[in-house]
């Protein structure tokens, strides 16, 4: 069921959107959530193995979120969120080999192996990173926002955090300073229910009615089944549409009344643990089960099949060859070269100035300069 309350009330159609998505546009959705669970299955299978350094967040559970809502925007809408960060760059186009040669720690990774599981970062697909620090991508996230209204674009962008970052002070920041100058935003918490391994409840006041942090600045609020992908593109769909028409029609901003922003509470649920090392004694094998009843690719599966939309050959058949997408993947990072040492020095700072030096391209973007 979708909610929406504040300035869009009134245009809600009972038409949803994704009533207008053929079998084709499904169909990839279809394929982008099975290529993210595989994906991610190879991801915590290399990280057992050494593989892979550092913190690592595992996405499988959440794959609709970052799937329908990136699919109701367009190409160019700039995105950005936390360190569960892998589903969100697939989703935009990255290429799985990328991604994981970063986790890997190779020169051939997105940003050449300095970032790492939490710092994906795709400027071509306008993906403007995952961030480590909690709520800390929501002021960037704002700055990419006012870049769009000053320069008079009709974009729409997409800030992400988990429901741990509802407390912070710099998302509070953020939101106010949005709806004061009516930015082109859209906050949207991927609600887990967890922040690391506290329940919401314990930690969120009116945990049960988070639009009330909506309501405090002003901002129109809407909340999804976020384990439903047709549900979330239908949510993010009206609301990137209402937002983008009002700033179209704002474009003079002489009153800075056109524009954003919203909030979305897309209610999701991680199979996994918070992170790698989480044992998950907070939560029973019971309750995880009872939420993988509810999985986001068997639904929109089922729903395909039944609607002879795809046959079940057809699906195990995209079940093959994202399995195979996601060894060639853990093949390409295993047979990269490590990062050199001296690569720490490079990409630091805009300025061209020793010691820290602007260096080559990564990989991932010369393929694209040369076509």
């Amino acid at each position: 069921m979708t909610i929406l309350t504040g300035e869009i009330v009134g245009k809600k159609s009972t038409a949803r959107p994704s009533d207008a998505l053929d079998a084709g546009r499904r169909r990839e959705m279809l394929r982008m959530m099975m290529l993210i669970r595989r994906f991610e299955e190879r991801t915590s299978q290399s990280y057992t193995q050494t593989k892979i350094g550092g913190f690592c967040h595992i996405y499988i559970g959440q794959e609709a979120t970052a799937v329908g809502s990136i699919a109701a925007l367009r190409p160019d809408d700039p995105i950005i969120t936390a360190y569960r960060d892998h589903g969100h760059a697939l989703a935009r186009g990255m290429a799985p080999r990328y991604c994981m040669a970063e986790m890997y720690g190779r020169i051939t990774g997105c940003v050449k192996g300095k970032g790492g599981s939490m710092h994906m970062f795709d400027k071509p697909h306008h993906m403007y990173g995952g961030h480590a620090i909690v709520g800390g991508q929501a002021p960037l996230g704002v700055g990419l926002a006012f870049a769009l209204q000053y320069e008079k674009k009709d974009g729409v962008v997409v800030c992400y955090f988990g429901d741990g970052a509802l407390n912070q002070g710099a998302l509070h920041e953020s939101m106010n300073l949005a709806a004061i100058w009516r930015l082109p935003i859209i906050f949207v918490c991927e609600n887990n229910m967890y922040s690391m391994g506290t329940h919401i409840a314990r930690g969120t006041s009116m945990a049960d009615d988070l639009s009330v942090k909506a309501h405090a600045y002003g901002i129109t609020y809407a909340e999804c089944d976020g384990m439903d992908v047709l549900d979330t593109y239908d949510t993010f769909k009206r609301l990137a549409d209402d937002i983008r028409g009002s700033t179209s029609r704002a474009l003079g901003f002489e009153n800075n009344s056109g524009g954003g922003p919203a909030f979305v509470n897309c209610k999701t649920y991680r199979y996994k643990g918070h992170s790698m090392s989480d044992p998950q004694k907070y939560r029973t094998k019971d309750e995880v089960a009872a939420h993988e009843q509810q999985d986001p690719i068997n639904k929109l599966a089922n729903l395909m099949i039944e609607t002879h939309q795809i046959t079940q050959e057809e699906a195990d058949k995209i079940d093959v060859e994202v399995k195979q997408i996601s060894l060639d993947a853990v093949k390409f990072a295993n047979e990269s070269p490590e990062t050199p040492e001296g690569e720490l020095y490079t990409d630091v700072y805009a300025n061209p100035f020793p010691p820290y030096m602007t260096g080559d391209l990564p990989e991932m973007l010369r393929q694209r300069e040369n076509g």
